[in-house]
């Protein structure tokens, strides 16, 4: 939503042809209680009506349309159109999980002032009951993703010119947080869930691709290489044959 302010949250989305997940997006920020943020939409040029959505909704002074290079291309360019204090990503299909999230956001900063907000997610499940996924402590990102990237806020004025690598297909997120967290201590940690994470992104569809990306970002910025090599990988193969083959088990262990 536009204000006459600089709005406190700049929520930025990626989308192409996906316009029943853009929808469900674009309801859930409009449920919001607190409304002190822009919308920014960057649209891969889809071809499956969210551009006359975007046109009926008269959203088209937050969105661009146009082909990009990439889910990470299109990503840069909204943080190069975000104006907000605080940039949160939520690629369309996801959605806040409750419409007061911006509300405790917005506290939590005016109470602790940090760099980087994080918390837990609620992730689809096959069945009717999301899973509730509790993030691990940021101190142990050497073992990936420590919750979902639409779980992470980060201040802008502390991004500077850091930009998602766009030679990474699926795990730029992750380099990009690491990188940005080796430059700020003021980290704070909310125990809630942020989101709610649609299945079947990029990183779900592509596990093992993901996996190796990881491991090259891993070795290139110097995280415990032998880890990196042996340990982390095959501990990530088996936490995915659990989730696949014993999902209610895999829910217990992350409880």
């Amino acid at each position: 939503m536009m204000t006459s302010h600089t709005p406190l949250f700049s929520i930025i989305t990626i989308t192409r042809n996906n316009l029943t997940g853009f929808i469900k997006t674009h309801e859930s920020l409009l449920a919001q209680s607190l409304n002190d943020y822009e919308w920014v939409v960057v649209d891969g040029n889809s071809i499956d009506g969210t551009q006359d959505y975007i046109a009926q909704k008269n959203l088209s002074g937050f969105c661009v349309s146009e082909n990009d290079n990439g889910i990470y291309n299109a990503m840069n360019k909204g943080i190069d159109r975000a104006k907000g204090q605080y940039l949160l990503f939520l690629n369309a299909g996801d959605t806040l999980a409750d419409p007061d999230i911006l509300l405790m956001l917005s506290r939590a900063i005016h109470a602790h002032n940090p760099d980087f907000i994080y918390g837990d997610a609620l992730e689809e499940c096959e069945d009717t009951h999301p899973f509730y996924k509790k993030a691990r402590s940021h101190k142990k990102y050497i073992w990936g993703m420590f919750t979902h990237h639409q779980a992470m806020l980060y201040r802008c004025e502390a991004l500077g010119a850091l930009r998602y690598n766009e030679n990474y297909k699926i795990a730029s997120d992750y380099e990009f947080t690491i990188r940005f967290l080796k430059t700020t201590n003021k980290i704070h940690y909310i125990p809630c869930a942020i989101c709610f994470f649609e299945r079947g992104g990029l990183s779900q569809q592509n596990h093992d691709a993901g996996r190796k990306e990881q491991m090259d970002i891993k070795r290139r910025l110097k995280l415990c290489p032998y880890a990196a090599v042996v340990v982390i990988p095959w501990c990530q193969q088996l936490a995915l044959w659990t989730k696949t083959t014993c999902p209610a088990a895999y829910r217990a262990l992350k409880k």
